[in-house]
């Protein structure tokens, strides 16, 4: 006698490569590679991470690489939830398969790590500048990506949401961070 649960798992994963295959045609059939948008897109991946590589203090870039890449982890599963989730897509990917790939790997965590930086090299205040990057993503960024076509929400997802969400992550990227370098404290020798 075949499970039940197993049968209906069979047909959610037959289900989601059907679901993947039809990402790949559009992707394929528009040629969205020749796209003004797939170009934008392009240029939010690479413009950031060179301009991260100048202007990283080479001191502290450990501690805000590591900072950077909690983010980046962060906004890659969020994204994840919410693109599986039906809340947000992006139009206009570089890859099919990883369709938030230029925000979640560059401008986002770029950004924020260049905030994290500027905070610590000039003793400002984390929380209050974040809020700030989160604020611009949320209410500038994202809107400005959306009436150009490249960012789509659905259901009852808004950009107050995603201001929350922003805010999520950038506190749990710091408490992450937070907590290695106190670990890092307490065992070092």
């Amino acid at each position: 006698m075949s499970d039940p649960r197993i049968i209906q798992f069979d047909k959610a994963v037959k289900l989601r490569k059907e679901s993947t295959d039809a990402f790949l045609d559009y992707w394929r059939d528009h040629a969205l590679y020749t796209s003004l948008e797939y170009w934008i897109m392009v240029a939010i991946l690479i413009v950031p991470l060179i301009f991260l590589v100048f202007k990283i203090d080479k001191s502290k870039m450990f501690l805000i690489g590591f900072y950077g890449y909690s983010i980046h982890m962060l906004a890659a599963y969020i994204d994840l939830f919410a693109i599986n989730g039906g809340k947000w897509n992006y139009p206009f990917p570089l890859l099919p398969s990883l369709p938030s790939l230029s925000i979640d790997t560059s401008i986002v965590p770029v950004t924020f790590m260049l905030v994290y930086q500027w905070t610590l090299n000039h003793k400002k205040n984390f929380y209050v500048f974040s809020l700030l990057t989160a604020v611009f993503f949320s209410f500038i960024f994202k809107p400005i990506l959306a009436e150009l076509g490249m960012f789509r929400m659905y259901g009852n997802m808004n950009y107050f949401y995603l201001l929350i969400i922003y805010i999520f992550g950038f506190l749990t990227a710091r408490l992450i961070t937070n907590v290695f370098i106190w670990l890092q404290k307490k065992y070092a020798k």
